[in-house]
């Protein structure tokens, strides 16, 4: 069974990951740097987590950050107030751009959604400057992001067929320890560094859990969509029990962790 993840729709995606990737920005920002007067490109901005982030922290000259979602285009022009900020749909393998113009580039979790992982680094390193910091953050899908975790094998228990899925989802690219360095030895920056970052998931209540996996986005998403009505209960019956672990609903707190990468364009 193959599961195309969906991309659809702003608002789903910031109940989903988008309250994540803004809490992960913060300390992959502290990672990658950012400087005043820069022009910085944002690849795979989805809704602007990372984007309004670099905006608030530094007085750079300008972002732009680009998505093939045109529906997450959408939710992050509609919300744009900083004229330094431009939005654009676009394709991270074929990134629209003249060679050497931005003094930072960087990616926040999108890089294990591309296939050909390495020619988007390329054009990555094709569009910044010599001397340029291009960075980039990915989930460690399957050994640190718990809540996911949980929900795959409760599923996988529940459905063979989303064991094909889990399968599928834990083995994206650049998801394993160390991937994310040795494509960028390959690619030929100088000076790569990395390292993990971890982030907390907070959850306000099962509700709060549960709500975001019936939205259609991304690989849980994507999955639930294909369920009938008896089996998404099925589902949610069981992913209640392992919320709950037998003490009253309420808050709960998943530790969530990214590698990260940066290197210098040399030259």
């Amino acid at each position: 069974m193959t599961i195309t993840s969906t991309f659809s729709d702003g608002d789903a995606y910031e109940l989903q990951m988008g309250r994540w990737s803004r809490r992960l920005a913060e300390p992959f920002l502290d990672f990658a740097g950012t400087a005043d007067g820069e022009q910085i490109l944002d690849v795979g901005c989805g809704t602007g987590s990372l984007t309004f982030a670099i905006a608030k922290r530094s007085n750079v000259k300008s972002i732009c950050g680009i998505d093939s979602s045109k529906a997450y285009i959408e939710a992050a022009t509609k919300t744009n107030l900083d004229p330094r900020i431009e939005f654009r749909v676009g394709n991270a393998c074929e990134l629209p751009f003249a060679d050497h113009v931005f003094d930072r580039v960087f990616s926040l979790l999108v890089l294990h959604f591309i296939p050909k992982t390495e020619l988007a680094i390329k054009e990555m390193l094709r569009v910044a400057r010599p001397g340029a910091t291009v960075a980039a953050a990915v989930w460690d899908i399957r050994g640190g992001l718990v809540h996911q975790r949980i929900f795959f094998d409760i599923a996988a228990m529940l459905d063979p067929k989303a064991g094909e899925v889990r399968a599928q989802q834990f083995t994206r690219p650049m998801s394993r320890p160390g991937e994310l360095e040795t494509a960028w030895r390959a690619a030929g920056f100088q000076n790569v560094q990395n390292a993990p970052i971890m982030i907390r998931m907070e959850f306000d209540s099962f509700n709060d859990y549960w709500m975001p996996c019936i939205g259609g986005q991304a690989a849980v998403g994507s999955y639930v969509a294909t369920l009938s009505e008896a089996q998404r209960n099925e589902l949610r019956k069981h992913m209640q029990l392992a919320y709950l672990d037998g003490e009253p609903d309420g808050p709960r707190s998943y530790a969530a962790v990214a590698w990260t990468v940066k290197g210098i364009v040399s030259g």
